[in-house]
């Protein structure tokens, strides 16, 4: 596929992607506006191109095992960032594939307490089987963190379905006066992390979704679906509150470190997966619209190309691209362009599922382009294949 980019490329660029397969070292900063695991099988297919990508993660999680941690301690959500640090982790690297077995260790969810106890406390002394074939430095730190966890953990605490990897990074970011900075850089250091991960804010706060039906639901885990049976009005407005207990509009900045990394990016994706908490979350803090438009990458919009979102009910794919606009030009509507925060919309509608069709008129006088090329494979159907998906994003930077 040809398609006019400052100047006429090849989609995907064959020389390019050759290019950066034997130095991927030197890869481009391409940033995601992510979280959740829709971008899973992508990142692994990411690390051939460039170790340089940029994650930015949802720590609204308020569901499961999550929401017994953040209750406990008072912390953001770290689920997510922590699978996709594991996901971007040099495999090949010594002692990772044991720590990659911690990391996504969860407790039994059946087991007495005094059990799980003993067990975590066999970690701690460096007999459970998971930490006997971790090397040292990296046992050590993680012993340390876990024995930290266990020392501020009270005696009701419930451990049950609990990850190892979120007890670790949890004990980090309390030790570090709530800050992930430090148990991150340290983590992904120690792991070989083949890009940078990092949450969108470090604060502890949650999500809160307006329906149109006047439904109000407080906490991420009422509006995906996933917990509560899915939602049956489409989304009204979305924003943070600073506890599970209210609906109070919060307001929060982004930190001088995010905003470099989003103003250093060589291409901005907002991409597929859980439409309101994955991608709309990352875009809630104030300052993320003016910071986006102060950099002249490529923007993209990659929508889901099946129906499957349950956030998404009620939605055509033109609702999704005009409410993405919508959030990211909120700082200052007057005085932020749509073509300035957003450039393309990546389709396949041969063989994409997706709800209506989107007004390329209308997009074209915003300055937006649609660029329609083949992502879905026979075999991925009707989800994107990584395979075709990563080599047209690492063409456009």
């Amino acid at each position: 596929m040809l398609i006019k980019v400052k100047k006429t490329i090849k989609l995907p660029c064959p020389i390019l992607l050759e290019r950066l397969k034997k130095a991927p070292e030197l890869g481009p900063r391409v940033l995601f506006f992510s979280g959740g695991t829709a971008l899973k099988k992508s990142c692994k297919e990411l690390v051939k191109y460039t170790h340089n990508s940029i994650h930015i993660i949802t720590p609204f999680d308020s569901g499961g095992s999550s929401a017994v941690l953040r209750k406990a301690f008072n912390v953001p959500a770290i689920g997510d960032v922590r699978n996709r640090l594991l996901t971007l982790a040099d495999k090949s690297f010594h002692g990772n594939p044991s720590v990659y077995k911690l990391f996504a260790y969860r407790f039994s969810k059946n087991a007495e307490p005094k059990d799980l106890n003993d067990e975590l406390n066999q970690m701690i002394d460096g007999g459970h089987d998971l930490i006997t074939d971790i090397p040292n430095p990296m046992k050590k730190i993680i012993q340390t963190h876990l024995k930290h966890f266990s020392s501020l953990m009270k005696d009701d605490f419930d451990l049950r379905k609990a990850s190892i990897g979120n007890l670790i990074l949890t004990s980090g970011y309390i030790d570090t006066s709530n800050s992930f900075d430090i148990i991150l850089f340290t983590f992904s250091k120690l792991v070989r992390v083949l890009g940078i991960v990092k949450p969108i804010v470090n604060e502890d706060l949650h999500l809160v979704t307006e329906l149109e039906d006047k439904t109000t639901l407080i906490g991420q885990h009422r509006l995906t679906g996933k917990e509560n049976n899915p939602i049956s009005s489409k989304v009204k407005d979305i924003w943070l509150s600073k506890s599970i207990k209210n609906k109070n509009k919060y307001s929060v900045n982004i930190e001088n470190k995010m905003a470099h990394q989003i103003r250093d990016a060589e291409l901005i994706c907002y991409p597929i997966g859980s439409f309101y908490s994955s991608l709309i979350a990352n875009l809630l803090p104030d300052g993320i619209g003016s910071i986006i438009k102060k950099n002249y990458c490529s923007k993209i919009y990659i929508p889901n190309t099946s129906t499957l979102d349950p956030e998404e009910y009620g939605m055509t794919i033109d609702d999704k691209i005009m409410k993405l606009i919508a959030h990211l030009v909120k700082d200052d509507p007057d005085n932020i362009k749509p073509r300035e925060v957003l450039n393309f919309v990546l389709i396949d509608s041969k063989k994409g599922n997706y709800p209506g069709e989107p007004d390329t008129e209308k997009l074209s006088n915003m300055g937006i382009d649609i660029i329609d090329t083949d992502l879905i494979s026979d075999e991925s159907y009707p989800l994107i294949d990584e395979k075709l998906l990563i080599p047209v994003l690492i063409s456009l930077t």
